[in-house]
């Protein structure tokens, strides 16, 4: 029986707790980030942390890691006080996190990045040879000792960069081990090892907090959980003694009903083709894509992790080149050459189209800048009078969207960088419904994003293309969520489109199958 299969009962975690949090309080100025936090975890089991955007999973974890020093309460580590000046002095008492952004170095090897700071030494010079067998002795805690400690981290798929940066913080005894959504750049055949692996590290003692949106992991590796809201605890209980209702009642404060609403177009919308990629290749990916979108309509995109879906959506968008083939969008047409690109992402702007990037840190945002700048940075040029822009009218309607969206902030004028990755997610999309795109180019738009907003986020999905007559063109690596939202799937399978086919009839299998083997039940690529 592999170790996530394995049942609560059989499941160490029975002694005393590893880690002891009570009573935390955090305030930013007005705001109070954290009311009263208390989260007990013990020695040997996997405790889920869940919660709304902005419930206050993100300062709890600071607070552990030495970013920010609370308030009130206090926090224990195997009984002792646990108050590190800064993450090194966390680590240095045993508890490391791993975030979503991962922290490596590309550029580095996975030796080099195992022991960066701390590497062996002989004499003045590093020891590399003691260096690679003791990342091969720390890799194969994670099950990862086939790869070699010489490989460049750049090199390396999302899963197995996820793997060493939890073997780097095994490497350095670590006690406590909180992974935050761990899982948000892997595919579900990355997915299910990944959980195994915690598993097993769990059994042999590490005390594991796991923070994820997707309840499916949390009942399938959790022994135990704690939910927060609006910044409080409010339970917190065994993982067998709840639902996945139950579950999203206490993040939400409310019940939810069916999460993906897919309505009937209304009628009298206009049906035509605002997008249609024709025998496109790009410099690496994708090959031959061809592919149309109509008004109306959400069309999915499925495949494995490098298999050339955000690669398609690169080049339509003018991000990437376009090596070959042809790209029209609501009737103006572009060539792509080896000399020329498809327009750019100016020009994308301007016809209709926005896009949403999966890299919300590099390219989805402008993290240091304001609410108000990220969400009116590509019309400006629309809301000026006499050459003027009203910094007072941008901020006021910024509020209207903010709302609109539910995002939890300040006001207009705070940094996109203090917001929650799920509340970025939702300013990310705000930009293109305040600018009006008529064409979306979704690519993971739901990605650590809480099970509250993903229900609103698929409503207004479903009544931008359905209601308003958008084309929305969404990539996701969650399949549920494909076949729940999209009216059809296109697979990408190692850069070659397979033709869309219409939702009814299809599931998970079919789309999985169709993603390995570039073959559709009934049919080939």
């Amino acid at each position: 029986m592999s170790p996530v299969a394995s049942s609560s009962a059989g499941r160490a975690g029975g002694g005393g707790p590893r880690l002891s949090v009570r009573g935390l309080k955090k305030r930013f100025g007005p705001t109070q980030a954290l009311g009263g936090v208390d989260l007990e975890v013990r020695a040997g089991e996997v405790h889920a942390l869940v919660g709304e955007n902005g419930a206050g999973k993100s300062t709890l974890l600071k607070a552990l890691a030495g970013v920010h020093a609370p308030d009130e309460g206090e926090m224990r580590l195997e009984g002792v006080r646990h108050a590190p000046r800064d993450p090194a002095a966390a680590r240095a008492a045993g508890l490391a996190i791993i975030h979503q952004e991962l922290a490596l170095a590309p550029h580095l090897t996975i030796a080099e990045n195992l022991f960066l700071g701390r590497e062996p030494r002989r004499g003045l010079l590093v020891d590399r040879r003691a260096m690679a067998e003791r990342a091969r002795a720390a890799l194969a805690t994670v099950g990862r000792e086939q790869l070699d400690p010489q490989r460049l981290v750049a090199t390396l798929p999302p899963a197995d960069r996820q793997l060493v940066e939890i073997a780097r913080a095994l490497a350095q005894d670590v006690r406590v081990l909180v992974l935050d959504e761990p899982t948000s750049s892997l595919t579900q055949q990355d997915v299910d090892p990944l959980l195994q692996r915690l598993r097993a590290l769990a059994a042999s003692g590490v005390a594991v907090v796991y923070v994820s949106h997707v309840f499916e992991e949390l009942f399938a590796v959790a022994d135990r959980y704690t939910v927060l809201r609006d910044g409080r605890t409010v339970t917190s209980g065994a993982m067998s003694d709840i639902d996945h209702d139950g579950l999203v009642a206490a993040m939400v404060g409310r019940e939810i009903g069916d999460m993906y609403r897919r309505s009937d177009v209304v009628p009298g919308l206009p049906r035509d083709e605002v997008l249609a990629i024709e025998d496109v290749s790009g410099r690496a990916l994708p090959i031959g894509a061809s592919l149309s979108l109509r008004r109306g309509e959400v069309l999915g995109l499925a495949g494995l992790v490098g298999a050339g879906r955000t690669e398609l959506l690169r080049c339509v968008f003018g991000l990437d080149e376009v090596r070959s083939g042809r790209v029209r969008i609501a009737g103006l047409e572009r060539v792509g050459t080896p000399r020329e690109r498809v327009g750019t992402p100016r020009a994308s702007w301007a016809a209709g189209v926005g896009m949403l990037s999966e890299d919300r840190k590099h390219e989805g945002l402008m993290l240091q800048r304001s609410l108000a700048d990220n969400l009116w940075l590509p019309c400006l040029s629309r809301r000026a009078r006499g050459g003027f822009v009203s910094s007072r009218g941008l901020e006021r309607d910024a509020v209207a969207w903010l709302e609109r969206l539910g995002v939890k902030a300040r006001g207009p004028g705070q940094a996109a960088r203090e917001l929650s990755g799920g509340n970025q997610q939702k300013v990310a999309l705000a930009r293109l419904l305040a600018a009006e795109c008529d064409v979306l180019l979704l690519d993971e738009p739901t990605r650590g994003v809480d099970v509250g907003a993903k229900a609103e986020l698929y409503a207004r999905i479903d009544e931008l293309a359905h209601r308003d007559g958008r084309a929305v063109l969404v990539v996701s690596s969650y399949l549920p969520e494909l076949l729940g939202l999209c009216d059809r799937v296109a697979v990408v399978s190692r850069g070659r489109l397979l033709p869309p086919r219409p939702i009814a009839g299809l599931g998970e299998h079919a789309l999985l199958t169709a993603m390995t083997t570039g073959v559709f039940a009934g049919g080939a690529a």
